[in-house]
């Protein structure tokens, strides 16, 4: 299979032993056509995942780039929307694409998209559930919320996020400094996927939930890092964007744990 796979992406490299034409011809021109068929899909593939990427750099250089990565990166799944998630990385490592440094990030959010509209669906905390939870002062600080799946965190070097919204006809791009990092939290509410740009302190609390901090943890890293965030609103806004999926309520010597979406 490794030697199939090998010759399907390298045009230097003879057909697999023992493939055969029906009629007995070299199976070379064919299989030359078979392998430019295969190469092109999946150039057409990350050209539908990257499509902002496409237009910063152009169509030519990007299928070009393209090819080096697909030839360099077999998919490893039969599913085309899975293919490419270290485009960003071979961005970042190829050198003619240098001139262009927030090319990689913009790849991160565009990648983040697709994740989250293909995440799978998970019920959503609301906010009756969370105001029912937070009106028992004792258990508040045990509450533990869960952030739904479609979520993904994005720390970027460059303002990617800018870049990209502007390709979307939301500001203008020559207003946008690319030197400037960006920060953006990228979900899925109900079927349309969301990118909110948001700051470190936003990231931080999700990074505490994310890794199973009670809320009254939560509050306390967050004042210990004197972070210029209001939890309140912040967790307001999740809700409203269905980033939570549900609470649950660390056991005690007499609770077992309980959890909550609606």
């Amino acid at each position: 299979m490794l030697a199939w796979t090998h010759a399907l992406l390298d045009p230097s490299v003879p057909p697999p032993p023992g493939l055969v034409a029906w009629n007995g011809s070299d199976v070379t021109p064919r299989f030359a056509v078979y392998r430019n068929n295969v190469v092109v899909s999946l150039i057409d593939a990350l050209a539908d995942t990257y499509p902002v990427v496409a237009q910063l750099v152009g169509e030519a250089f990007f299928r070009a780039m393209a090819r080096e990565y697909v030839c360099a990166h077999p998919p490893t799944t039969p599913v085309l929307a899975h293919y490419g998630g270290d485009f960003a990385a071979f961005i970042e490592g190829f050198p003619p694409a240098a001139p262009v440094p927030y090319l990689a990030d913009v790849a991160r959010v565009e990648w983040a998209n697709l994740q989250a509209l293909h995440a799978p669906d998970a019920p959503v905390l609301t906010a009756a559930a969370l105001q029912a939870a937070l009106a028992d002062p004792e258990r508040l600080p045990a509450l533990r919320l869960h952030l739904h799946p479609s979520l993904h965190a994005l720390r970027l070097r460059h303002a990617a996020v800018s870049i990209w919204a502007a390709h979307h006809g939301h500001g203008a791009l020559e207003t946008i400094d690319p030197t400037r990092a960006e920060c953006a939290v990228v979900v899925r509410t109900d079927l349309v996927v969301q990118v909110i740009p948001v700051d470190e302190a936003a990231l931080a609390v999700l990074d505490d939930i994310a890794a199973g901090w009670p809320l009254g943890a939560v509050l306390e890293r967050l004042t210990a890092r004197a972070a210029p965030l209001d939890l309140g609103p912040w967790l307001g806004r999740l809700l409203q964007v269905h980033a939570l999926s549900a609470l649950s309520l660390t056991p005690t010597n007499t609770d077992s744990t309980e959890e909550t979406r609606s």
